[in-house]
């Protein structure tokens, strides 16, 4: 017998990727070792029609949720399950985007193994929080959430386009118009950077090595942090990122500063526009989320 009572498949129809053959393929699998449980295909409509599709889904019942995804769409299935608040829905990503750095990162299965096996495991998930009070947001990213130069490198993506040479130019294009952005602590110093990340796994953008020892089960999230220190700096420690990688990094369970300017904030390559004067507070969510990896 399942651990599950029905599975939900949510993909974009429309994925740059290979997303609509690689969910029937799941489907196609699951249902012949799995008779048992119903398998249900949910192509997306729009923009964060993920995130209601689970939210919906995940109300009630043991339900497997499943993201045929990059990290983006998987953020926003993540995110409407924590908001649809029920304790047995499970979520699982399929990767079928561009960095898929989650699943990347903690995959130990083929993913049609690991759901028929069943065996359900808890992660922590990072909690992000813009504002304070009863007006206060909250979203959960699964890997990372990062300020300063990594969403302005996205957001020129974003506008260039998908695919390895044009990543390449907005890479580039995104890096020499890179000014560094002002933000204040919770003490009230006052920095300025050129980039803030708060990471739950230790690998990011296919290559990148953030931390030494990082887990998503730690109770923790590392804190990469560089300050103003030109581009040539920066540049050296993308470099060495992807090399040999920064080593072990400070770790934390809260961290919180203000923005001083409009800047972008990234979520799992969900992007994210503040404006100036927002509290951001990240905080860990201990074993939050129930996956199958």
């Amino acid at each position: 017998m399942s651990v599950f009572d029905r599975i939900i498949v949510i993909f974009n129809p429309h994925s740059t990727g290979e997303a609509p053959e690689s969910a029937e393929e799941l489907r196609a699998e699951l249902a012949e070792r799995l008779p048992a449980v119903p398998v249900e295909l949910c192509p997306t409509q729009r923009a964060g029609h993920a995130r209601e599709l689970a939210r919906e889904a995940a109300a009630t019942g043991r339900p497997l949720l499943v993201s045929v995804s990059g990290d983006g769409g998987y953020n926003e299935v993540v995110d409407g399950v924590m908001q649809a608040g029920n304790p047995d829905a499970v979520c699982a990503v399929r990767a079928a985007g561009n960095a898929n750095d989650h699943r990347r990162t903690t995959r130990e299965h083929h993913l049609a193994d690991a759901i028929v096996a069943g065996d359900v495991r808890r992660i922590d998930l990072l909690r992000l929080t813009l504002g304070s009070g009863s007006d206060a947001q909250v979203r959960y990213a699964h890997s990372y959430i990062g300020a300063g130069l990594t969403p302005v490198i996205a957001v020129d993506i974003e506008k260039g386009g998908k695919g390895s040479w044009r990543e390449a130019l907005s890479v580039l294009r995104g890096f020499t118009g890179f000014r560094p952005f002002p933000i204040r602590l919770e003490d009230g110093e006052e920095r300025t950077i050129d980039s803030l990340l708060f990471a739950n796994i230790a690998q990011m953008a296919k290559v990148a090595t953030l931390s030494e020892g990082a887990r998503p089960d730690d109770g923790r999230f590392e804190v990469i942090a560089q300050r103003r220190t030109g581009k040539l700096q920066v540049l050296a420690t993308a470099l060495r990122a992807a090399t040999r990688g920064l080593g072990r990094q400070p770790s934390a369970t809260h961290y919180a500063f203000t923005t001083l300017v409009p800047m972008p904030l990234q979520l799992d390559g969900e992007l994210v526009e503040l404006e100036a004067d927002t509290l951001v507070t990240v905080d860990i969510a201990p074993r939050a989320l129930a996956t199958v990896f």
